[in-house]
């Protein structure tokens, strides 16, 4: 994935970053890549797509749409 073309940049990526669920030293996978859940919630509402055509660079989209649902 081509990282530039990320919607978060790093300095606004360092301000979110606190208030998402899930840290790095929490148990399970929540917290995996928080960055790239962001993005892949991000790429949908831009695209307007289902998460069925969410590219694989974001992870699986059933893992990103059930984790979304939850957060949501």
């Amino acid at each position: 994935m081509n990282e530039q073309r990320f919607v978060v940049s790093d300095v606004l990526w360092q301000r979110l970053e606190l208030h998402l669920p899930g840290k790095v030293s929490d148990a399970g996978v929540t917290a995996k890549d928080n960055r790239l859940f962001l993005e892949a919630v991000f790429w949908r509402v831009r695209t307007g797509s289902p998460w069925r055509d969410l590219p694989p660079a974001f992870g699986h989209w059933n893992s990103q749409f059930r984790r979304f649902r939850r957060w949501a």
